[in-house]
């Protein structure tokens, strides 16, 4: 036999141990292996998943879990100036432990229209001849700053010895009397509005950006129908303006898709991320839907004025109960989001992960 067959005496070669492929990886190139792995993205999840928990938990528990009144704007009639009004108002500010920012008015009438038109919570009206003060809440205005309302001046009327007569001049319709209803439906346009664009995306990708808002337009009227239908005709928990209700919630839907289709076009597969933390982190809890805004934290009853779910609740707030006192604000506030996010995704369309070539195929 060949020398060439025989390994020398002493020698000792390990199978595999030739070549490249031989060495184990360096540390560099198993970074790079796994930057081009499914392991990546799946790593980069899981912690997001687990932050995402704790925000999430702790976004509504911070907004909602102790309401906590600042400042609440009341209207006062009568001789407010008088000792009983000063002892009263006084105990009522010890009691919960914020301001009542007292707009005078010269009638019972004129402060009530103040209630109507969302501009005061209660009204304090003081009689000039010692007869009971009247506290006049309002319970569709916010359930949690009546209940609050109501509770402290029973207190203060028995420890400052001044007759008290608390009434509700606004109470909630009967299917809702936590007024809880308008939280939850608005809730569901704006969690249903961005699952639907985030399902476009992934089931329709190959849609153009005309056909794709054509879609988001048509699926936001048809939710929003089917909430008011459900929620009014079926539940009968809420007597709707049914088409003013549903006009808001439809744009409601449509604004929430468009948000999501925006972040889809900057940020691409991680457009979740901006959008669940806008919409759902801090729009929802700041909305005022659950907690009255006077009763949240002050930056968070500021901010959510100025997002989608706080602007949607309070114009279908003032449908449901305000009816005649609609406000342009919130309708301004849905417009802007959708203007600023139909522009982004037209302008930059060619970065949206979608869409297919609209030219004559080439010849083969």
């Amino acid at each position: 036999m060949p020398d060439s067959q025989h390994s020398e005496p002493g020698e000792h070669t390990e199978p595999g141990a030739h070549g490249a492929h031989g060495r184990p990886p360096t540390r560099a190139e198993r970074y790079a292996a796994f930057r081009t792995s499914p392991f990546l993205p799946a790593t980069v999840l899981l912690l997001l998943v687990a932050a995402g928990a704790g925000l999430f938990a702790g976004s509504y528990t911070y907004a909602m879990a102790n309401p906590t009144p600042h400042s609440i704007p009341t209207a006062v009639t009568g001789d407010y100036g008088g000792p009983a009004a000063r002892r009263f108002i006084g105990g009522m500010e010890r009691a919960l432990d914020a301001s009542l920012k007292l707009r005078p008015y010269d009638s019972r009438q004129a402060a009530l229209g103040a209630v109507d038109a969302q501009e005061a919570f209660a009204v304090v009206e003081v009689p000039a001849s010692g007869k009971p003060i009247l506290l006049e809440v309002s319970g569709a205005s916010g359930s949690s700053v009546a209940q609050v309302l109501a509770e402290s001046a029973a207190k203060v009327g028995k420890a400052t010895g001044t007759p008290v007569v608390v009434r509700d001049v606004k109470p909630l319709q009967k299917g809702d009397p936590r007024g809880l209803a308008i939280f939850y439906i608005t809730l569901a346009a704006v969690v249903v509005g961005m699952v639907g664009a985030i399902q476009l995306s992934v089931h329709a990708k190959a849609l153009n950006p005309l056909e794709r808002i054509a879609y988001i337009v048509g699926y936001s009227l048809l939710g929003g129908f089917v909430i008011c239908a459900v929620v009014d005709w079926w539940l009968g928990a809420l007597r709707l303006p049914f088409a003013e209700s549903w006009l808001i919630l439809a744009l409601t839907m449509f604004t929430t898709s468009m948000v999501f289709t925006m972040f889809n076009t900057l940020v691409g597969r991680w457009a979740m991320l901006p959008t669940w933390g806008l919409l759902v982190l801090l729009g929802n809890p700041s909305s005022g839907g659950a907690v009255s805004w006077p009763l949240l934290p002050s930056p968070l009853g500021t901010i959510g004025r100025w997002l989608p779910p706080g602007a949607s609740v309070n114009a279908q707030h003032t449908a449901v109960y305000f009816r005649g006192h609609q406000h342009v604000f919130p309708f301004l506030v849905l417009v802007g989001w959708t203007v600023l996010s139909c522009a982004v995704f037209v302008t930059w369309r060619h970065r949206h992960p979608g869409g297919r070539p609209t030219g004559p195929a080439h010849a083969a």
